[in-house]
């Protein structure tokens, strides 16, 4: 039977709530976005302390996806958060954000086969749960947009080492000064690859069954909960997006069976993104508010929401927390322009998106500034 909730004010999107250990000061989340500006070693951008603490004012920031090992980036510019010097890097962008009042937490990810040789030791191919090339492109600095590389499966020997590296990167987000973790469970990369029957070809005990494909994220889910607590962790899927070349011939018992596992953990969070990533949320056929009915916990929406979609949801009990992403790129001071209905800035030119320095990152105006300057020019 659907699960009834009660009904919320039309203003509890804007009001303070509790979130696993977390006193969010609103509903409304930074979700993570990848900028492709971390410097050497894999460091936070030197730009990436004034980029977030701009944006303190929402309940939760979620920073970019971050490596948990070497092996596991895909993209040039991405940061980690595994060496000291990373997480020497990241002190000083939550130390920002802290000062401001924000409350932040860290996407840790392992790219698997969204990757390309460039990337890994000695030249050596990605890894996947198999040996299925991602018909998708990666970032390279200087090259711009190519073509994946193909990957190798991994040993079954090899799994407990990559748990070790979720549960490490997840302590050491700690040691940088994260309020918590999000697990990157989506967008075709190492976790939702072994989730998905369309690139897990598997025969041991991570693949075939629904039961088995999901055995690998469920079990990085546990061993980062042990480590840092549950009440700091959530845990981000993607159940029909087909982005990283993502695909499953039948994803609602996929992720019925997912989130059945995922709620007794007590999480902090579950992270939804509903429909195509960046496109239509009704491409193929799912019930989110089904799944939604299966979790015990806070429930993240994502995807293509304005305010009023935002509004409507909290309000009527469908979602906890809203996420927004390119909004809070251009944005700034969203949860005020949302709260004051305020008009919202266009994106810069996408050129400004992957890569480059502060243009197209920390120059954004607030309306504060935007007003300041208009009588300026008067």
């Amino acid at each position: 039977m659907p699960r009834t909730y009660l009904p919320r004010s039309t203003d509890a999107l804007f009001e303070r709530v509790d979130v696993g250990t977390f006193q969010l000061a609103n509903r409304i989340v930074m979700a993570p976005l990848t900028r492709n500006r971390a410097g050497p070693g894999l460091v936070p951008s030197v730009f990436a302390s004034d980029y977030y603490s701009q944006r303190a004012s929402a309940g939760l920031i979620i920073a970019e996806a971050t490596q948990i090992s070497a092996q596991a980036q895909g993209y040039s510019g991405t940061p980690g958060c595994y060496t000291d010097e990373q997480v020497a890097g990241w002190r000083k962008v939550t130390d920002a954000v802290h000062a401001e009042g924000g409350t932040m937490v860290v996407q840790l990810w392992h790219t698997g086969r969204v990757s390309h040789t460039s990337f890994q030791k000695d030249g050596q191919a990605p890894v996947g749960p198999s040996a299925i090339r991602a018909n998708t492109k990666t970032f390279i600095a200087g090259q711009g947009f190519v073509d994946c590389s193909t990957p190798r499966a991994l040993d079954l020997a090899e799994l407990p080492g990559i748990i070790a590296d979720f549960r490490h990167a997840s302590m050491r987000a700690l040691d940088a000064g994260f309020d918590g973790v999000e697990l990157h469970g989506a967008h075709g990369y190492l976790l939702d690859a072994f989730l998905r029957n369309g690139t897990n070809h598997r025969a041991d005990a991570y693949g075939g069954s629904i039961e088995n494909r999901a055995r690998l994220l469920l079990e990085v889910t546990e061993a980062c909960a042990k480590a840092i607590g549950a009440d700091r962790l959530g845990v981000r899927i993607s159940p029909v997006s087909t982005a990283g070349d993502s695909h499953d011939s039948d994803p609602q018992p996929l992720f019925d069976h997912v989130v059945d596992r995922l709620s007794p953990l007590r999480l902090a969070y579950v992270h939804v993104v509903e429909g195509e990533t960046g496109g239509a949320r009704n491409s193929i056929a799912f019930d989110y508010d089904a799944l939604r009915d299966r979790f015990e916990g806070t429930w993240m929406v994502n995807n293509g929401y304005d305010r009023q979609m935002a509004v409507n949801a909290v309000a009527g009990g469908r979602a906890d927390l809203v996420s927004f992403g390119r909004l809070f790129m251009a944005n700034p001071d969203l949860v005020r322009r949302l709260k004051e209905k305020a008009a919202l800035n266009p994106l810069m030119n996408p050129s400004t998106f992957y890569g480059g320095g502060a243009h197209g990152y920390t120059d954004y105006p607030t309306l504060d500034r935007a007003t300041t300057s208009a009588m300026l020019a008067l």
